[in-house]
C-alpha cells in the first residue's frame, strides 16, 4: 500500500509527540517491515528539520533525516505543484502543496494526516494514522 504522509505525522513519530506518536510509530514500523511504502514531500524535510533542530544538534537532526530517507520515498516539489497549489481551493497553502505533491505519484492510495479536515477537497482517500492502522490490521 502506497501512502503519502503529511508532515505532522512524521514529526509526531520523530519528536515523540504524545499522544500521537504511538500510531505514527506503528505506521513507520509497517514501512520498515515492507507492509506499506511511505512517500514524503521534499518540502517536509525543511519543516521536520526545523522542529527537530529545536531539541537536537545539527548533526543528530541530519542523521535522523538521513535515516528517514532510507525507508521512505521523497516526492519532489516542483513548479507545477506550486502553481496548482496557489490556484487550489485549499484554505492552507502548505496542505495544498502536500496534496498536489501526492497527486504527482499515481500509485499513492491515501494521504495520512492528523488534520483530515484540511484535506476535505482531496480526491485521494484521507485517513488519520489510527484509521489507517485499523484498516491494515483488519479492524475496519
Amino acid at each position: 500500500m502506497n501512502l503519502f504522509i503529511d508532515t505532522n505525522v512524521v514529526i509526531d513519530y520523530l519528536a515523540d509527540r504524545q499522544p500521537f506518536s504511538e500510531a505514527a510509530a506503528e505506521l513507520f514500523q509497517n514501512a520498515e517491515q515492507g507492509i506499506v511504502t511511505l512517500f514524503i514531500s521534499a518540502v517536509s524535510y525543511n519543516n521536520i528539520y526545523y522542529i527537530l533542530r529545536q531539541s537536537l544538534t545539527n548533526a543528530a537532526t541530519i542523521k535522523v533525516l538521513d535515516e528517514l530517507s532510507d525507508f521512505t520515498e521523497i516526492v519532489d516539489v516542483n513548479s507545477p505543484v506550486i502553481k496548482k497549489s496557489l490556484k487550489s481551493d485549499f484554505r492552507d497553502f502548505e496542505d495544498a502543496v502536500q496534496y498536489n505533491c501526492a497527486l504527482t505519484v499515481p500509485k499513492i492510495k491515501a494521504i495520512i494526516t492528523r488534520n483530515e479536515k484540511d484535506f476535505k477537497k482531496s480526491t485521494v482517500s484521507v485517513f488519520s494514522p489510527a484509521e489507517l492502522l485499523a484498516i491494515i490490521n483488519g479492524e475496519k
